[in-house]
């Protein structure tokens, strides 16, 4: 399974607020079969490639059916290929270094 963040920008717009295509977008990936959580600052998509890149295809355009002139949609891809991933598991590996770090004193960098 791959992780991706994603951002959809859209440029050319009447307002410089971008909640309400955000909001257009997310409704739109309720509908895909790909698991997806919204961040501050963009889009975690999981999922396998192709089912990552037909959904980043589809939100892509949701700007434009919106009324955006121009659309700049940024994409950050991790694609493990030797053990199952996710962007939770991320997360808590990070969390877990932590707290190793905090219980023995040391820099593990």
């Amino acid at each position: 399974m791959a992780i991706c963040q994603v951002s959809v920008v859209p440029l050319g717009t009447k307002t410089t607020s971008l909640s309400p295509y955000v909001a257009a977008l997310t409704r739109r990936l309720d509908e895909l079969p790909v698991k997806h959580q919204l961040t501050p600052m963009g889009t975690i998509l999981e999922g396998g490639l192709d089912q990552i890149f037909e959904a980043i295809r589809v939100i892509h355009e949701v700007p434009f059916e919106h009324g955006a002139a121009r659309v700049m949609t940024l994409i950050n891809l991790d694609d493990r290929r030797d053990k199952q991933a996710t962007a939770q598991g991320k997360v808590d590996s990070v969390l877990e270094k932590l707290s190793d770090r905090s219980r023995s004193g040391q820099n593990p960098v």
